[in-house]
């Protein structure tokens, strides 16, 4: 639409000796090959500058005022003023919200027409002022979105779907009918409450056990004996919840559920196996919303600068090790959410996937048809990304293209199943990786595994007994005067002593010296003591230094490092 104004604008920037006459002349004929605004032609012959000349000369002109858009930052509860449909069909954008009026900025704000149809839309007294339309259309992509108003649209011409998607049930223990439902909720939310991290659910000849796997360790649910009755009921509504096959009672089954248990959701991995006496069923409780920061994992100060220098290398691989349960892929999560910004494309290829990471794209992989680690791990390149995990490296094939994607420059995070860090070189070996791609690629081995800790309300002094002293002799100081701590047990700690679990960690780094004995294909004890002697802290040391605060039990420490020498 065409702007008048009370004098030509050509004039007024001569009044103003923002441009000579003779600028003037020769844009006035530019304009007549081009058919443009003058205005235009004049910013495109570089006589004058849109937003610090010519838009508040003409803003002045109109009597209006002239907002640079980039220059300020637009608060959420304006935009909600006008939708991003409205904003965009109109080139308008909504900046400030003053008095009960919204202040829009325009390319035309003297269109009283343009005014009116906004005014019957937003409900609102308007009050517009003049911005560069290009300014204008990059503050709706900046703060509706890219395409906003074509999803506004399209929300608005479909029905909701939310039947089909999968429903996160509510548990508690209210509920006036006894069911298997019902049932089912109770063990789940006792199970929340005593922090469990699986729930074993397993038939014999004349009973039916369920178990609890709290810090570790097992304890007994404590069910009615009759309960034995109703095992296949159990199974059938858990598989129901999974979507499994409730017929299929022959073959291992795995599937997954979520409920929510105060504003928490909860994760449930679910495994079926099969055994002569009915099916035998694991759910493992994952709390989808629970990520560690570092500190939380247990780290100590020296072990958390370690970690934070490895994720924040530019290529390489960095493996976790340890056995199943030792908390490695918690680890892992907490290394990609620290690695996790806008700046970086991260994908996963697990078995399964645990967590659900926001902003991570994770794949889960599927043998039966051919998605395997190596598979996916291939495909994930395509993807353009920064850093990678693979849930886990279990044959030459995967080790190999994960150390080629490295070489490439990227960032891998993995797990390997071995009982220490320099352990991890040999199994390497052994799958048959050659040494000088080992120590090209990889930058550190962390060993790892959960201690309990011990219960701060029941926790008291006693003394160390000579067996444990032994157990540690040679390996750390041991101070005359030391005082160590006991778990006596009470209400809190469920009389066991130790409450929660944190982790203890071995970090073999990748030195000259270790590269060489990599390359001299040096045996495992080999690697382990130039390791030690260069510094790095065992699985048990680590787990002494935790001793030593008063944080956990000799006995605890021996428990978990029982194959250390």
């Amino acid at each position: 639409m065409a702007i008048k104004t009370k004098f030509p604008i050509g004039q007024l920037l001569i009044e103003k000796k923002i441009i000579t006459p003779e600028q003037l002349e020769i844009a006035l004929k530019k304009q007549k090959e081009t058919n443009e605004p003058l205005g235009v032609t004049l910013i495109k012959l570089g006589f004058i500058e849109e937003e610090t000349i010519f838009l508040p000369v003409l803003a002045g002109q109109m009597g209006v005022d002239y907002v640079n858009l980039k220059d300020i930052e637009i608060p959420p509860e304006v935009l909600s003023k006008i939708p991003a449909k409205f904003a965009s069909h109109y080139k308008i954008m909504p900046f400030a919200f003053r008095s009960n009026t919204i202040s829009i900025a325009t390319a035309v704000p003297i269109d009283i027409h343009l005014l009116d149809e906004i005014g019957l839309v937003v409900n609102y007294p308007l009050q517009s002022v003049l911005a560069s339309e290009k300014d204008i259309l990059e503050a709706i992509r900046k703060y509706y979105g890219v395409g906003a108003e074509t999803i506004e649209k399209m929300m608005g011409s479909v029905q909701k779907s939310n039947q089909q998607e999968t429903e996160i049930a509510e548990i508690d223990e209210t509920g006036s009918e006894a069911s298997i439902s019902k049932f089912l909720n109770q063990i789940l939310l006792q199970a929340y409450r005593d922090r469990a991290s699986d729930i074993h659910i397993e038939p014999f000849e004349d009973n039916l056990q369920i178990r609890y796997r709290v810090d570790g360790i097992l304890y007994d649910a404590k069910v009615p004996p009759n309960i034995k009755h109703f095992k296949d009921e159990i199974n059938s509504r858990i598989k129901i919840l999974s979507n499994l096959n409730i017929a299929e009672k022959r073959l291992p089954q795995d599937g997954r559920f979520k409920v929510r248990v105060k504003d928490v959701d909860i994760d449930l991995r679910v495994s079926f196996l099969p055994t002569p006496y009915g099916e035998s069923v694991v759910l493992r409780v994952l709390n989808s919303t629970r990520l560690f920061s570092f500190e939380e994992l247990g780290l100590i100060d020296y072990e958390r600068k370690i970690l934070e220098e490895l994720v924040k290398k530019p290529h390489g691989i960095i493996f976790l090790t340890g056995p199943t349960g030792s908390g490695k892929t918690t680890t892992l999560y907490s290394c990609l959410s620290q690695v996790n910004t806008e700046d970086r494309k991260i994908i996963t290829i697990e078995d399964p996937i645990e967590y659900q990471l926001k902003g991570i794209t994770q794949i889960q992989t599927n043998p039966r048809i051919g998605l395997t680690f190596a598979h996916g791990l291939r495909s994930m390149l395509r993807h353009d990304p920064d850093i990678m995990m693979v849930g886990e490296v279990r044959d030459r094939e995967t080790a190999e293209i994960a150390i080629q994607v490295a070489l490439t420059g990227h960032l891998i995070f993995s797990t390997l199943h071995t009982n220490d860090a320099a352990s991890g070189v040999t199994r390497l070996l052994d799958m048959g990786v050659e040494p000088f791609l080992v120590t090209s690629t990889i930058e550190c081995f962390i060993a790892q595994r959960l201690i309990r800790m011990l219960c701060s309300k029941c926790k008291q002094p006693t003394k160390l007994n000579d067996q444990l002293l032994k157990d540690f002799e040679g390996q750390v100081e041991i101070p005359k005067d030391m005082t160590i701590y006991e778990g006596k047990g009470c209400e809190s700690c469920k009389m066991t002593g130790y409450i929660g679990r944190e982790a203890i960690y071995e970090f073999l780094l990748m030195t000259e010296p270790i590269r060489q004995l990599i390359m001299q294909r040096a045996t495992v004890n080999q690697i382990k003591e130039k390791a030690i002697e260069q510094g790095m802290k065992t699985l048990r040391q680590s787990g002494w230094d935790k001793v030593v605060h008063g944080l956990t039990t000799p006995e605890e420490v021996v428990r978990v490092t029982k194959e250390e020498t």
